[in-house]
Order: structure tokens, then C-alpha cells, then sequence
């Protein structure tokens, strides 16, 4: 393997489906290295499903040393229910990352879609069409999860990771999100 720049791992958070995305920057160029996705359907209760979330994310932490993680940020969608089991799951990905840490950068849908295809209203199928071009994927995945995962790393990479806020410790989030700890 050549020298590598760095490893990130972008992560589509979901209750049911989780993508992750693993892309090494060496020499400035972008290499695919590993992408898929969690499946999570198979529990019934979410608190487990949260488990398994923290685990297979450290598990793939351990595997590949990432030396940076960027996420999705959930957005608003009608169900406040659903919203707030998505962002559980986005939290418990998150922690993973700084419980090894590992930097954190959160990146809007739109702003991903953006950077990887010029248009914030792309769909997910031509978000995948333009990562396969980038990064030369000769299969493509049945489930989209796994290309949104690899959208965020690579909006991160184009971003310079300077686009969102870092956060590389606990003390760190609780600085920059002060309204996360109100009692």
C-alpha cells in the first residue's frame, strides 16, 4: 500500500440501514477503500439497535484506523419520533469515533449533495453515479446507505474538513453544542 495522507470514514446514520463509507486520501487523490452497511432491522428494540450501532462503528474503527469521521446531520423530517431515533443514532456513531478519538465533523444533506455532484438537489442514485465515477467503483451497492456513507467522506475530503464543526473530545462537543447540556 502506498503512503497514505489520512483515512476517513463517513457515516450515513440510520436506525434501520447505517451506511459507512471508508475513502484514504494519499498524494491529494482520493482511493476507495471499504463501504457498506449495517443492518439493523433485525431488532426489535431500539436501545439494542443502539448497542450495535456503537459496536460495529468501533469494530470498523479498530479495523481501519480512520484518522477522521464525518457524518450526516439528520434533517427534519414530519415524524418528531422518527427524528429523534435517527439522531440517537447519529449520537451513539458519534460517541464510537470520540471514544477512540477520532475528530468529528457533521455535514447537511444538502451541503453533501452539493460537493459531490454540484447540486444540492441531487438524488441518491445520481450521488452514487458521480462517486462511482470518482472513485472507480466497479459494483455498485444494493442499498444507496452505503454511497450516501461514501458522499460524506468525500464532501469532507473536498471540504478540508473546515466547512462544519470539529470536535475531537467530549469536553470539546460540550463547548461547541453548550445548549446539549441544559437541565
Amino acid at each position: 500500500m502506498k503512503s497514505k495522507d489520512k483515512i476517513i470514514l463517513g457515516i450515513d446514520p440510520g436506525t434501520n440501514v447505517m451506511g459507512y463509507g471508508l475513502i484514504a486520501i494519499e498524494k491529494g487523490e482520493m482511493r476507495l477503500m471499504q463501504f457498506g452497511v449495517i443492518h439493523l432491522q433485525k431488532y426489535d428494540n431500539h436501545y439494542v439497535k443502539l448497542q450495535k450501532i456503537f459496536q460495529r462503528i468501533s469494530h470498523i474503527i479498530e479495523e481501519y484506523a480512520p484518522d477522521e469521521v464525518a457524518l450526516e446531520a439528520p434533517f427534519m423530517g414530519k415524524n418528531v419520533q422518527s427524528m429523534l431515533k435517527l439522531g440517537r443514532a447519529q449520537g451513539v456513531a458519534m460517541a464510537s469515533a470520540l471514544a477512540h478519538d477520532i475528530p468529528v465533523t457533521e455535514y447537511a444533506p444538502l451541503k453533501v449533495k452539493k460537493s459531490v455532484t454540484g447540486k444540492g438537489s441531487a438524488s441518491k442514485e445520481q450521488v452514487a453515479e458521480m462517486l462511482r465515477r470518482l472513485l472507480k467503483i466497479k459494483e455498485m451497492p444494493k442499498l444507496l446507505d452505503a454511497t450516501d456513507a461514501l458522499g460524506v467522506a468525500v464532501c469532507h475530503h473536498f471540504q478540508g474538513g473546515n466547512e462544519a464543526k470539529k470536535t475531537s473530545s467530549w469536553e470539546a462537543f460540550l463547548n461547541q453544542n453548550p445548549t446539549r447540556m441544559k437541565k
